[in-house]
């Protein structure tokens, strides 16, 4: 097999200890003592030699008995690399060239697979969590409940939610993702089926039932990030979180438009049955067909094993601390700046997600004064929107780094669209007169939020991979106390003004001020918890 690949950037022939890519993805570090190459001419042997689509080079070997063929003028997979004088480990300087797979290969690969499942697991995560957000309507009017209270019964999922994070991703760093998102939908499945009888009993039957689906689903996306961080290498990391986020998205879509649907044929407790027994039957394949990490798995092939193994850049440290059961030093974690920026991120990006998904039906019903099903569809069309551009933000943050674009220049550029869009959108959902007019502004707004989860969601990873689950709960923890103040609040703030224009120009205004912190601050190196200075 010929694999194609191109050198796009300068290489200072005179320092050849160490060859790496631009961004700190790394083909090869190696000493070398020759670096062979076709002829060139005269203009070309500079101190700096620039290789570009224009000049091919035909094969090049590393120390004498390693080749490399680089095959044709504008190749498929191309790699920027450069030389420097930098000091290397042994362990750094051996040499190794990697080949990326096509799409094919890619699309067909046990990671992609497990990243699919973990997808449908986020799916069905949502879609449990936005029935309330449907039910609430009929339920509000047959209980006589006012729209301050109403959002006092949809928080009650984020009471839950408030607790488990910090916990479930220490469990995750310890034990894997596999079993402790097993027992995360095992558990919020079963709340979620037994809703309706706990909604029959008494109103705190009901919150208990609410809280306890928030308990477990906050393992979730500990657990994806936790997975993604070990079944994929840093250059598909950004995909893999795409897809798994497309997934999370696609459930707000199935919950939002099916649940009107279920309701009408199955009561208002309908969906709530259907979307706790089909957790229960992902439960089943997940437990057969996945692992927590690459080399546990029984059906992988021994060369995709060896390409995640040599394409992890940083390699995840082992925490002894963990292994003996110690607590997590949430104190260095908390000293660094780079962790308050993804913190402040993911309280942005639940406050703005958990107000847009609870109150957008009732939004729609009483500004526009739509009926229920289309009030339901006019709210799901913007998550369809952010399951597609997800994805396209995934692929091309990836293709940004393997072009030499740095980290941390990347998730600065995913992290500011996914903020500044959205709040402009929403200045501009203020003016609509006509729902349609509001879905599509709506639509804007939560498609370009999903470029933030390639820039906070992903930084987690890569500021701290040793520490990421514990790193996303507490994210998740102090997000969710945002979720709880944005939900509740718009329910007291629309009570207090009339309105929902005032409470969505905050919500805009603070995506603005966000974005500028995490651009300050935010960080794509690894950040050293060792000490605590900032």
């Amino acid at each position: 097999m010929c694999y194609s690949l191109s050198i796009q950037s300068s290489i200072d022939f005179r320092n050849r200890n160490a060859l790496k890519i631009h961004g700190d993805r790394a083909v090869l570090t190696s000493s070398l003592p020759t670096l062979r190459l076709p002829s060139l001419a005269e203009r070309y042997r500079r101190k700096k030699l620039l290789l570009c689509s224009g000049r091919g080079v035909g094969d090049l070997r590393f120390d004498g008995n390693t080749p490399v063929e680089l095959c044709g003028i504008i190749p498929r997979h191309r790699l920027r690399v450069s030389c420097s004088d930098a000091r290397r480990t042994p362990e750094e300087t051996a040499a190794e060239v990697i080949a990326q797979p096509d799409f094919s290969e890619f699309i067909t690969s046990e990671r992609v697979k497990v990243v699919a499942m973990l997808a449908l697991a986020l799916a069905l995560c949502n879609a449990d969590r936005v029935v309330m957000s449907v039910a609430i309507v009929p339920l509000s009017l047959s209980r006589g409940w006012s729209k301050s209270f109403s959002g006092i019964v949809q928080s009650s999922f984020l009471w839950g939610y408030l607790i488990s994070p910090i916990a479930g991703g220490t469990l995750v760093d310890r034990y894997g993702g596999k079993v402790v998102m097993a027992w995360g939908v095992a558990l919020w499945s079963l709340a979620t089926f037994l809703t309706p009888w706990a909604a029959d009993t008494s109103l705190w039957a009901l919150l208990a039932a609410r809280a306890m689906v928030g308990v477990a689903e906050g393992v979730a996306l500990p657990c994806m990030n936790n997975m993604v961080a070990r079944w994929f290498p840093p250059t598909e990391r950004s995909r893999a979180v795409g897809i798994a986020m497309a997934g999370f998205q696609l459930g707000n879509v199935v919950g939002l438009m099916l649940s009107p649907i279920l309701m009408s044929q199955g009561g208002i407790y309908g969906p709530f049955v259907i979307f706790g027994l089909s957790g229960f039957l992902w439960l089943l394949v997940w437990l057969s067909a996945t692992s927590s990490v690459p080399d546990r798995h029984p059906q992988i092939t021994k060369s995709e094993l060896e390409y995640i193994k040599q394409k992890q850049q940083t390699s995840t440290r082992v925490n002894k601390q963990y292994i003996t059961g110690g607590i997590p030093p949430f104190g260095r974690l908390l000293s660094k700046m780079p962790t308050w920026a993804v913190i402040i991120a993911n309280s942005m990006h639940s406050w703005g997600f958990f107000v847009i998904l609870s109150w957008m039906p009732i939004y729609f019903n009483t500004v526009y004064h739509v009926n229920l099903k289309q009030a339901a569809w006019f709210s799901a069309v913007p998550w369809s929107m952010m399951a597609f551009t997800g994805y396209l933000a995934g692929f091309w943050s990836d293709l940004l780094i393997r072009r030499g674009t740095s980290i941390t220049l990347t998730r600065k550029i995913m992290q500011s669209i996914g903020f500044i869009g959205p709040g402009i959108a929403l200045i501009g959902l203020t003016t609509a007169k006509q729902p349609l007019v509001a879905s599509a502004w709506l639509s804007l707004a939560v498609g370009l939020k999903s470029f933030s989860h390639l820039g906070f969601l992903i930084n987690l990873q890569e500021i701290a991979p040793e520490y990421s689950g514990v790193l996303h709960g507490m994210c998740l923890t102090a997000g969710t106390l945002a979720a709880i103040v944005g939900t509740v609040g718009a329910g007291f703030f629309v009570e207090l003004l009339g309105s929902f224009q005032g409470f969505i120009l905050l919500t805009a205004i603070l995506y603005l001020l966000s974005a500028l912190f995490y651009n300050i601050y935010a960080t794509g190196e690894r950040v050293d918890f060792d000490t605590t200075a900032a």
